[in-house]
């Protein structure tokens, strides 16, 4: 691992076309603000112009990045490209829905330096697509997956997501056979969660809606897991699965590692030497400030040695690389805990790193509790 990283440049695109029932990130579907936020995003982007040496990775999410026509997307890049400094190998990522991806704009994604799109498929069963509120069909998602390989991409990230109501293993099965058929190099699969604030975590709230019970996400979890792995994929945090080492997401594992990043856009967050801060969750605000020759910062925290210590575990703890036995090395009774965990299969001992299996995935919340405690 490199001990002195460069950092990632990540910028929130807060745009959809219609809001899904169970999406918790910051988006408008009012797009006729788009103008204002990019002319903000230039100013807040000028307020960070000499704190960064460089950046080696810039991920494009949202929202829906994709939902920006070409002029924009182009004058997006010129905005960041013109501000900030890059590596010569950096890695960029957009985020992207498969309705509107034509091949011409794949082509205008190629010429701009993107060379890596994470989909949001979701799934290949239709009646999960409306239960998600997703607007493309299943038949949609694959001839846009097709599409993205004729136009070259060569690193290519399907989102899944699994874990809904009355789900069988045999669906889901179903959908990861038939995302495979397409050979992605990155698979992110996340179980479906009920957050406050969403249409589902309000349906759930009212009894109109019943989560998986854990034993059964927990069967559809490790599932998940066995059959990728048998696939030659590498479970290499949680949620997310690389056919290779190198196309592990080199932007996400910064915010796992404790490298700093510089989040510009509505609801952002940024972190650097032990301070974390992030943005207003507001277009409107987000712009006002801006035009008044304001950060659009809503609140910061600096965290301690010690605070910094337990995120390194927890976050640690829920990545194949798992964590050094130096990060706990001051528990008093390290040694008899470690001995029971390795006991409980729910971790191993690797040249000195203390990392999960899969099982200990399953437990990754509490898992740090045990150790730091």
């Amino acid at each position: 691992m490199n001990e002195n990283p460069l950092p990632g440049l990540y910028v929130h695109v807060p745009f959809c076309n219609s809001k899904c029932p169970y999406c918790d990130f910051y988006s408008v579907t009012a797009t006729s603000l788009i103008p204002a936020w990019l002319n903000a995003l230039e100013k807040e982007a000028h307020f960070y112009k000499d704190r960064f040496e460089a950046f080696d990775t810039l991920y494009l999410g949202g929202g829906t990045p994709t939902i920006l026509d070409d002029r924009q997307l182009t004058l997006l890049m010129e905005t960041i490209l013109h501000a900030f400094h890059f590596a010569s190998d950096v890695e960029i990522t957009i985020e992207a829905n498969p309705e509107g991806v034509t091949p011409e704009r794949l082509n205008h994604l190629m010429e701009l330096g993107i060379g890596r799109i994470s989909l949001g498929v979701q799934s290949f069963d239709q009646d999960d697509l409306s239960f998600l509120g997703r607007r493309h069909a299943v038949r949609d998602a694959g001839e846009v997956l097709e599409r993205i390989r004729s136009a070259g991409f060569t690193n290519l990230g399907v989102d899944l997501m699994y874990g809904f109501p009355g789900q069988v293993e045999e669906k889901w099965l179903h959908t990861l056979q038939k995302t495979l058929s397409y050979k992605p190099e990155h698979l992110s699969c996340y179980q479906l969660t009920f957050e406050k604030g969403t249409k589902f975590g309000q349906m759930k709230e009212k009894g109109l809606i019943r989560p998986l019970d854990k034993k059964e996400a927990g069967n559809l979890f490790l599932l998940t897991s066995r059959f990728l792995e048998e696939n030659g994929y590498i479970h290499y945090e949680i949620s997310n699965f690389a056919l290779k080492e190198e196309y592990r997401s080199r932007h996400n594992q910064k915010y796992w590692r404790h490298v700093p990043y510089l989040g510009l856009g509505p609801s952002a967050h940024s972190f650097e030497a032990g301070v974390r801060w992030w943005n207003v969750r507001s277009v409107k605000v987000y712009c006002q400030k801006l035009n008044q020759g304001k950060a659009p910062v809503e609140g910061r925290e600096n965290l301690s040695e010690e605070q910094l210590g337990l995120e390194r575990v927890y976050l640690g703890l829920r990545t194949r690389e798992g964590i050094g036995l130096s990060d706990i090395d001051d528990h008093p009774r390290l040694g008899p805990i470690l001995n029971q965990l390795l006991g409980t299969g729910l971790v191993m001992l690797v040249e000195g790193r203390i990392v999960p299996t899969v099982e200990g995935f399953l437990v990754a919340d509490s898992l740090p509790l045990q150790l730091v405690d």
